[in-house]
């Protein structure tokens, strides 16, 4: 338990736990709703292509509002601006619930209440990473980054575990009004959090809006650690985060399996996710953390490779959790780096380039293997991403110790 220190030393403080709790019961909600989002637009379709719609126009949105919402993040009170966002993807997903309990929605429908909740989620994200550094003291930081993913993870084990047996019950509709719910709860205790105020608000407007984004893209392009770690991270992401937006057609077609394999598959990915989350806390420091970034890309990699060998599903189970584990082991090391390696002033924007690619690129991936999977089936173009995805992790293995330099070692 000594290995855990660092990340109770997070938790211990007031305002990290407040932080975790409304995230934990926010995301709760969302991967209960995604589940059934994906689910509704597999039974108004059957078309691979139409599943891979729906997530694209979820998580399409941050290619142009991410980079915009991090400069606002960078000049605007950050929990107010969390608020915002969180109250209007409640909203969206009360207005999917309703239409769908009316016999009123339709496919268009959908994708349109998607981006609606794709826009909202470019907001939240770069406002609510950007707070994590005035909630707890520098030295805890890696640890309050890692707990931010297991949080995520935790959510994502939880939320299709309910998700399931409630859609088997009762359809889509109670899914989705949790949802509801969930963010409604924690859009109500933000305001409870008393961060530093230099995270509170990053500057005041120093030039335009649009001037303030094209700075924070130029600063990351100038990074020599950051510019190229996102760069690998973005591409990495389209290869092989599409798979998990598009499972249904996996579990259907290839398993034979109903909602509740669904649920399972989706339960498996973040049990992974929580157990390489909780290894990365345990380590508690930076250092080797470039390594870990480049190293979950080849892994990830394996498992999405090992997920389509086969048509058994327990072994589709495991290589899920192996592909979850790897994930979040690169996600917040590439995160923790960012946060790390980013100044103060420009935290906001930074980040709103990794929200840009955790949600644009998986969408990206996820419409690629959507349409491919229309032609060939979903197995052959699978196996294709997994083998430029590893040759991409090759490639990163030659570059890394030189991006280490710039991002475990920033200067003060």
């Amino acid at each position: 338990m000594a290995a855990f220190g660092a990340l109770t030393r997070a938790l211990s403080h007031r305002d990290a736990r407040i932080f975790f709790g409304a995230s934990l019961t926010a995301w709760t909600g969302l991967w209960m709703h995604r589940i059934a989002v994906m689910w509704l637009a597999w039974e108004l379709t059957r078309s691979a292509f139409w599943v891979g719609l729906v997530a694209f126009c979820d998580l399409a949105p941050a290619v142009v509002f991410s980079p915009i919402a991090g400069a606002v993040a960078d000049r605007m009170n950050r929990v107010r601006l969390t608020m915002l966002a969180q109250a209007t993807i409640g909203a969206q997903a009360l207005g999917v619930a309703a239409l769908t309990w009316a016999g009123e929605i339709t496919i268009l429908w959908l994708l349109a209440f998607e981006v609606v909740g794709g826009v909202a989620a470019s907001f939240a994200q770069p406002a609510r990473q950007a707070l994590m550094p005035g909630l707890v003291p520098r030295a805890d930081l890696p640890a309050a980054v890692a707990a931010n993913s297991l949080t995520f993870n935790v959510a994502r084990f939880l939320g299709p575990a309910l998700a399931g047996p409630m859609i088997a019950l009762g359809g889509v509709v109670p899914v989705i009004l949790c949802n509801v719910l969930a963010y409604a709860a924690a859009t109500a205790t933000l305001p409870l959090l008393r961060p530093h105020p230099e995270h509170l608000r990053g500057h005041a407007p120093e030039a335009s809006l649009l001037a303030e984004t094209l700075e924070g893209f130029r600063y990351a392009a100038s990074h020599p650690g950051i510019g190229p770690l996102l760069a690998f991270a973005g591409v990495s992401a389209i290869l092989l985060r599409g798979v998990q937006e598009v499972l249904p057609p996996y579990v259907e077609r290839l398993f034979g399996q109903g909602a509740e394999g669904l649920a399972l598959l989706t339960a498996a990915i973040g049990v992974g996710a929580l157990a390489g989350g909780l290894w990365v806390a345990a380590r508690g420091r930076l250092g080797g953390v470039t390594r870990l970034a480049v190293v979950g890309v080849a892994l990830q990699a394996a498992g999405i490779a090992g997920f389509v060998a086969t048509g058994f599903f327990p072994l589709a189970v495991l290589c899920g959790a192996l592909f979850g584990a790897c994930a979040t082991i690169h996600g917040i090391s590439v995160q923790m780096l960012c946060q790390s390696a980013a100044l103060t002033n420009m935290r906001g924007r930074t980040l709103a380039l990794w929200g840009l690619i955790t949600r644009a690129c998986p969408a990206l991936g996820a419409l690629l293997l959507g349409l491919t999977g229309e032609w060939f089936g979903m197995r052959a173009p699978t196996w294709i991403l997994a083998l430029l995805a590893f040759l991409l992790a090759a490639w990163a293995v030659t570059r890394m110790r030189r991006w280490a330099r710039h991002l475990e070692h920033p200067p003060t």
